[in-house]
């Protein structure tokens, strides 16, 4: 198939199923289960203020889904169909890298199957048209995942440059990739082996990173009070406590967690008391994060044990084959708890299979690159906690291997259907 009819296909492929989606869908994209970055977006185009409230400068995200939707709605206003096609294009560009990291890495079929199984994900499928960050953190990851091979091929500075200013963007989108361009510093040192050539371009790594991200912490320090990428180290602590193995274990979310009523309220708590009173309430988000930290710290050091029941229960969640439900999920007990118990099982149990044989037919360096990325994600989500759509942006790892699987089975069956050569055919009586 030539490349561009190729590329057209997968195109098409993503994008269909996404607009039916959309379409579907349209009349809650903008007003249920919307990302704190909209709010941000919107309080920046009518004030000039990056926070919730104007005025009121703050941190209690990840800035770039934000960033996202501001010249979306600068430029063709706030509606279901700006937000859900941008998005589309988004998912058919990550579609399009994933096939290029299999075509260029692996093999030109098992690229293209890896994007055809990306195209066709059932979570992703609904996912990626509701305002959700993770559509950005897919196609960074995706992005992440081929520079890294391309600096694995020749590591210096020029290649591992731009690596790391998409790790700076990946960190700006999800703060749990903050260890990340450590992580591939080293794997990319293991692979190219100890000289100057390599330190520098390690160096050049991390400083890439810290490139993208040192402007957004900087403005952090000067306008909201600390030197940080996000504030919101409740989310952190609800996490991480002593209520939350038994909310998680009864079917509730870490939102759910009980929350003593001395706590002070949250930057959205205040946003929501605002816009219902006009009255902003005094809060301080930077001595709020410290504190937070300071709780989950003390929380492992001084209940080790409850840590140690969370931790299979964060990797189930995880990598379960079904979609993680929770009380208050969108469109509980409608047509998507179905989707999500038995659309979403059908989908990943043949890829968890099928990944599990490629991981042994890719490339070393590859196959080193997957379980070191998947190893990260799992302990991220042991320390913070497991869920499905933490996972699905860099499900097209699996779709990969399973790509080069396929490809090998195909392989396989064709050759014991081919007769064995310079054997003569039997005579027919």
């Amino acid at each position: 198939m030539r490349t561009r009819s190729a590329a057209l296909l997968l195109a098409l492929v993503t994008a269909l199923p996404r607009l039916a989606a959309l379409l579907h869908e349209r009349g809650a994209i903008l007003s249920s289960f919307t990302d704190k970055g909209d709010d941000f977006a919107r309080t920046f185009l009518a004030d000039g203020t990056y926070g919730f409230i104007p005025g009121h400068p703050s941190a209690y995200t990840q800035p770039l889904y934000g960033w996202f939707l501001i010249p979306l709605y600068w430029i063709f206003g706030r509606h279901w169909a700006v937000v859900g096609l941008a998005q589309i294009v988004v998912a058919v560009a990550t579609t399009l890298i994933v096939w290029q990291i299999g075509r260029r890495f692996i093999s030109p079929a098992a690229g293209l199957i890896a994007a055809v199984l990306v195209a066709l994900h059932p979570y992703l499928v609904w996912h990626d048209v509701h305002m959700n960050r993770e559509v950005l953190d897919h196609f960074l990851a995706a992005a992440i995942v081929y520079l890294t091979l391309h600096a694995a091929e020749h590591f210096g500075w020029r290649r591992a440059l731009p690596l790391g200013a998409v790790l700076g963007l990946g960190i700006l989108g999800n703060v749990r990739l903050e260890a990340l361009p450590f992580v591939l510093g080293a794997y990319l040192l293991w692979r190219a082996g100890g000289s100057r050539r390599t330190a520098l371009a390690t160096c050049a790594l991390l400083a890439g990173a810290a490139v993208v991200v040192l402007p957004w912490v900087v403005r952090n320090e000067i306008s909201v009070g600390c030197w940080t990428v996000t504030t919101d180290a409740r989310a952190l602590w609800k996490a991480n406590n002593v209520n939350t193995y038994e909310t998680l274990k009864h079917g509730g979310w870490i939102d759910h967690v009980p929350q003593p009523k001395s706590f002070p309220p949250t930057p959205q708590d205040v946003f929501e008391h605002w816009q219902k009173t006009g009255v902003v309430l005094p809060y301080d988000e930077c001595a709020q994060m410290t504190s937070f930290q300071h709780k989950v710290v003390s929380f492992w050091v001084h209940h080790p044990g409850d840590k140690l029941r969370l931790v299979p229960l964060d990797a189930q969640w995880l990598w379960q084959p079904s979609v993680v439900e929770t009380r208050g999920r969108p469109g509980a007990g409608s047509w998507l708890d179905t989707l999500r118990s038995t659309a979403e099982p059908a989908y990943m149990i043949p890829l968890y299979l099928l990944a599990a044989i490629g991981l042994f037919l890719v490339p070393r360096l590859f196959a080193a690159l997957v379980v070191i990325v998947l190893g990260y994600q799992t302990l991220a989500a042991v320390l913070f906690v497991g869920e499905t759509r933490y996972r699905v942006p860099w499900d097209f790892l699996l779709a990969l291997l399973a790509g080069a699987a396929l490809v090998e089975l195909s392989a396989r069956v064709r050759a014991r259907r081919r007769p064995a050569a310079g054997v003569p055919a039997p005579l027919e009586p």
